[in-house]
């Protein structure tokens, strides 16, 4: 069986739709915001701009279809991407709603607790504008997250993708990081399951490989996907590393780095950015896998969802001074 894969750069830019928020972060552990604390940020926020600041940090043409608000948030979001190199022309600005934001404390335990303003902030705003056609018509590749089912009108938005880049030989993929409430919506199982059956790439972590293939047991799941339309699934293992699969029927695993972990934010966002990007820039499967862990054990060295985001360079610097841990 012979399928496309992901399709080279020389067809266009990557471009995933989604929220873009800002995050102000408690730097003490503790629980709730229920007393006067001492916070920090604003930080850029929203797994979709992890993901493509990631991307273009490491060498990729990326960009981002969003909406932030006329506020100092949404300037600080927007001049971070445009600073690393992503294309920010189809950010469209609100003049009604806020920028989404995110407020953060991690618990002695490592959980947290958050205060979310998304539903009635900009980050649900977003919209098929002329700016957002106009970055698909030139784009080779679409990254959809799970994360988009949750927002009005996102499906809208990557249905016009899907079928325009398709059209010109681009590929589409999905990381399956759906909330399972929404799951258990019939019309989100559905939209589901046709990312699943279209995508070339799937990065599922963990156990959102059985969720997007159905079915239980790893190998049972991957030859699931493949029976679809995948062409390779990268499988996030956290601090386990990674693996790809292959339609052919390669393995490749690859060690994660032993880092001191700060912040645990954004990690599988800056493997997939990094991991995409290398792809398409032609890199083999096991350079690429090697940058993604590098991508993912970096961030989470940071304070801050994608503080940790490297450069090529600064990843390189990463893998040849930090040792791997055993897969």
């Amino acid at each position: 069986m012979t399928r496309a894969g992901l399709a080279t750069e020389g067809l266009g830019p990557t471009r995933p739709i989604g929220r873009f928020l800002a995050e102000i972060r408690a730097p003490a552990r503790g629980s709730g915001f229920r007393e006067p604390i001492t916070r920090s940020g604003p930080y850029p926020r929203g797994a979709p701009a992890i993901f493509i600041d990631q991307g273009a940090r490491i060498g990729g043409s990326a960009g981002i279809i969003a909406c932030v608000g006329d506020d100092d948030f949404g300037r600080v979001n927007v001049a971070r991407l445009h600073a690393d190199g992503a294309d920010v022309s189809a950010i469209s600005t609100s003049p009604e709603f806020p920028t989404g934001s995110a407020f953060v404390r991690y618990r002695n335990d490592g959980s947290r607790d958050f205060v979310f303003n998304i539903a009635r902030s900009a980050a649900s705003q977003i919209d098929l504008t002329a700016a957002a056609r106009a970055l698909i018509a030139r784009s080779g590749h679409l990254h959809v997250m799970g994360t988009a089912f949750a927002i009005p009108g996102a499906i809208e938005i990557i249905e016009y993708a899907i079928a325009t880049i398709k059209a010109r030989g681009g590929s589409i993929s999905f990381d399956p990081n759906v909330r399972k409430e929404l799951l258990g919506q019939s019309e989100t199982r559905a939209r589901f399951a046709r990312l699943v059956d279209i995508a070339d790439l799937i990065l599922p972590s963990g156990e959102e490989l059985f969720v997007a293939a159905g079915v239980g047991g790893e190998s049972e799941a991957v030859h699931a996907l493949f029976a679809r339309n995948a062409s390779e699934v990268a499988l996030k293992r956290g601090a386990k590393g990674s693996t790809v699969f292959t339609l052919e029927g390669r393995r490749i695993d690859c060690p994660a780095f032993a880092v001191e972990e700060i912040d645990p934010t954004g990690a599988g966002d800056c493997f997939g950015g990094a991991y995409v990007a290398c792809r398409r820039l032609g890199m083999p499967i096991e350079q690429a896998l090697t940058y993604a862990n590098a991508a993912g054990a970096r961030n989470v060295t940071a304070r801050g969802p994608m503080e940790g985001a490297g450069t090529r360079a600064e990843l390189d610097a990463f893998i040849a001074m930090t040792p791997g841990r055993s897969i």
